[in-house]
């Protein structure tokens, strides 16, 4: 166990419990098919807003279902346990298991509410796995052996030990909250699990939260709230939103209706997620981007897979050995805790969340070295150092509570020069990997 002293109370000492998110219900309709795509956006590699930092270019790099714990157990620095209590008091040993494990952890609403406990974070061996998976399969990290180059990222650049997913839910309405900072208060996946948006097939809904916290059936999950790419399009600032689909599961953007059917869609949505590398070497690489892998990429359980770190590592390395090095920073988040045991109690700052921690790494020439984050993060902070960065306005979500990452960097220290990221398996064998769609059974 790693005997840092880090308390909850500590971690968010700095946040406040009453902010809220400030978001309106919207009711979607089910969108038509046939209407004129309005004319949105701008080119990529053009940029409008001059950037108030050495960063011109923001790299957000969403990878899945992977409690802080479970990635960083005994991290030096890192507040870490190496044990956790289930609901009957028992204290459990954490397990190592393998990325490339066979099964996967429930980590729906409800088995969210459950783990947390209203705070006890003891319930983790109520949310139910699949067969493959080991007895107390929550209590678990993966070995550092399997996860060498999310170590050596942390050790060369910064960790964050407090980012918590923005809601006590699985991927759908955090992959929200990373482009709008909300999810109009949809808190489940959509109940046909083949697309996730306003591509779904008729009939699907989206479970929400209402007023009193309780999981009620919800619209089609086809949605028209404001988002990042809107402030961007306003601001002259370019983006691309890189998917191995442009109608995945993991594809944020085909559940914003004003998105969806705008030359956004075909503008700015990029499959497959590999024209990342390809546009930067075109010298093509926009303002911001979001780049989201393919399932067997993506650290989710069940996949049978350990090539998630490979990918990150490709991304990086793409970038860092690049032009845009010099003026880039790279956020690699996990989307949310995937049912793995983590210790820390989430402050509840709305209906929504906050969720578990899960990992953040932040790379960039101006990222402090070696440094240990403490400081309280969630995915609006994402979003809040971009408009800070590009000088955007607020979209007034959960960016607005959020801190800016500022803690992350120091613009006055000598850049960073880059050093290549090893990695198991080369890109060549990653881009045929990412010839498939298809996904797990659960997010």
């Amino acid at each position: 166990m790693n005997m840092s002293r880090f308390s909850a109370a500590a971690l968010f000492a700095a946040c406040s419990a009453a902010l809220t998110v400030a978001c309106g219900a919207v009711t979607p309709a089910v969108p038509s098919h046939t209407a004129q795509a309005p004319q949105r956006g701008i080119a990529a590699g053009r940029t409008g807003a001059k950037p108030n930092t050495p960063i011109a270019h923001v790299v957000i790099l969403i990878m899945e279902n992977r409690s802080f714990n479970d990635l960083f157990m005994d991290y030096p620095g890192a507040y870490t346990v190496s044990s956790g209590p289930t609901h009957t008091g028992k204290i459990v040993q954490l397990q190592p298991i393998p990325l490339e494990i066979g099964g996967d952890i429930n980590h729906k609403r409800s088995s969210w509410v459950k783990a947390y406990d209203h705070g006890g974070m003891d319930g983790f061996d109520l949310e139910g796995w699949g067969k493959k998976m080991p007895a107390d399969a929550p209590y678990a990290y993966v070995p550092q052996s399997e996860i060498g180059p999310y170590w050596s990222l942390a050790k060369q650049y910064t960790l964050a030990d407090a980012m918590f997913e923005p809601v006590g839910g699985p991927s759908y309405p955090a992959h929200q909250y990373l482009i709008a900072g909300q999810s109009d208060y949809a808190i489940e996946n959509p109940d046909d699990f083949s697309i996730w948006g306003c591509d779904s097939n008729p009939g699907t809904t989206v479970n929400v939260l209402n007023a009193q916290g309780q999981e009620v059936p919800g619209p089609f999950p086809c949605f028209d709230y404001q988002t990042l790419g809107d402030l961007m399009d306003e601001a002259h600032v370019s983006w691309r939103y890189y998917a191995m689909s442009r109608s995945q599961t993991w594809e944020a953007y085909d559940a914003i209706k004003h998105i969806r059917y705008s030359n956004d869609w075909t503008k700015n949505i990029v499959k497959p997620n590999t024209q990342f590398a390809v546009d930067i070497a075109n010298g093509q690489l926009a303002d911001v981007s979001w780049v989201v892998p393919a399932e067997k990429e993506s650290d989710h359980s069940g996949t049978g897979s350990k090539m998630g770190p490979s990918f990150v590592a490709s991304v990086v390395n793409a970038v860092g050995e690049s032009q845009y090095w010099s003026s880039t920073a790279i956020f690699v988040v996990w989307d949310d805790w995937g049912g793995w045991y983590d210790p820390v109690s989430p402050q509840q700052l709305d209906r929504m969340g906050l969720g578990f921690r899960v990992p953040l790494l932040v790379v960039s020439p101006y990222a402090k070295a070696g440094y240990v984050s403490h400081v309280p993060h969630e995915f609006g902070s994402v979003l809040k150092y971009v408009e800070s960065d590009f000088g955007l306005a607020s979209l007034g979500t959960s960016d607005a509570r959020a801190d800016d990452l500022a803690d992350c960097f120091d613009y006055s220290q000598l850049p960073l020069a880059f050093k290549p990221i090893s990695a198991e398996y080369s890109v060549p064998e990653l881009r045929q990997v990412s010839t498939t769609d298809d996904t797990p059974a659960d997010y």
